[in-house]
């Protein structure tokens, strides 16, 4: 079992940066694909970074590419999505997801564990 805890959402202005945080519990996510997705109000829930350490692989939707880095810590517990230049259609509760696998899924319906998200609201 894992289980998943994000933090670091928050207010922002256009143009400013926030760096999330998904912490697991329970075990390491060394053999894990990580991924963030995203949820504004009335819209579905859309991939937007992943990455799988035993692999050393990430992957991005086109709309992040270049603002959005999807990292993780040594000890392979904790993963981060640093967020610069933000948007205001980066508004969303973002979501941390995993799944264990040898691949990067960017569908929601393929991973097992989700965290409680967190609201990132950027203000032009």
């Amino acid at each position: 079992q894992v289980q998943l805890v994000e933090s670091g959402g928050g207010s922002v202005q256009a143009g400013g940066s926030l760096r999330l945080s998904c912490a697991a519990s329970g075990r390491t996510l060394s053999t894990y694909a990580v991924a963030w997705f995203r949820q504004a109000p009335g819209k579905e829930r859309e991939f937007v970074a992943a990455m799988w350490w035993s692999g050393g692989s990430t992957t991005y939707t086109d709309s992040v590419k270049g603002r959005f880095t999807i990292s993780g810590d040594n000890a392979k517990t904790t993963v981060f999505l640093q967020m610069n230049s933000l948007k205001p259609e980066d508004t969303a509760v973002y979501y941390c997801a995993a799944v264990f696998g040898l691949r990067i899924p960017r569908v929601p319906g393929e991973y097992k564990y989700w965290g409680q998200g967190t609201q990132v609201t950027v203000s032009s």
